[in-house]
């Protein structure tokens, strides 16, 4: 029951870092115009944020001693350093950084499927985390092998990717609260009539 309560927490963490996905792909595709430093502040700020809370995630399963911390910490980390890289080097050029935002959205993307096999165990809505995950692989695999399709296709591809990855997060976590729930309501009866 301890490995449930710490896997609901993670959660509200995993809920959060989904409401920033969405928002950062909601202004991306509202803002068409969005000049090349002000995406990569937007990225940079978005990655450091996603990081941040999924490496949050991560540390609190691990206080709560369960082996499903790895792949949320590596996530977290690689979300933190990439969001570090776009604040440090903000030369950085256009396609320097496609292909940086490719990588990590390859590397978390890996990083979801294997934190969704490590949770499936019964557990609610790991099939969402999964398909986030292959979402994200397929979505870093198209910007790297056409990284030069237009600016403005890559915006919408990078936006809609965003809001589509953040809905299965937020989906997961969902998930994995309402089984919670349910679980806490079924032990309070099963307690009542004792």
């Amino acid at each position: 029951m301890d490995l449930d309560k710490a896997l609901t927490h993670s959660s509200r963490f995993l809920a959060f870092s989904g409401l920033a996905a969405i928002a950062f792909g909601i202004v991306v595709l509202v803002w068409p115009g969005l000049s090349l430093e002000a995406l990569i502040a937007l990225f940079g700020a978005f990655a450091l944020v996603y990081g941040a809370l999924g490496l949050s995630a991560g540390l609190n399963l691990l206080a709560h001693r369960s082996t499903d911390w790895v792949p949320y910490v590596l996530a977290g980390l690689a979300g933190v350093a990439i969001g570090a890289v776009t604040f440090f080097r903000p030369g950085i050029t256009a396609l320097v950084l496609l292909y940086v935002i490719a990588g990590w959205a390859i590397v978390t993307g890996v990083f979801e499927i294997m934190a969704a096999v490590n949770v499936h165990g019964g557990r609610s809505g790991a099939f969402w985390l999964g398909i986030g995950g292959l979402l994200s692989i397929i979505f870093g695999a198209v910007v790297a092998i056409w990284p030069i399709s237009g600016a403005l296709a890559i915006l919408w591809l990078i936006g809609v990717y965003s809001i589509v990855f953040g809905v299965t997060r937020l989906v997961f976590a969902y998930r994995v609260h309402a089984v919670q729930g349910g679980v806490q309501r079924a032990l309070g009866r099963v307690e009542a009539r004792s």
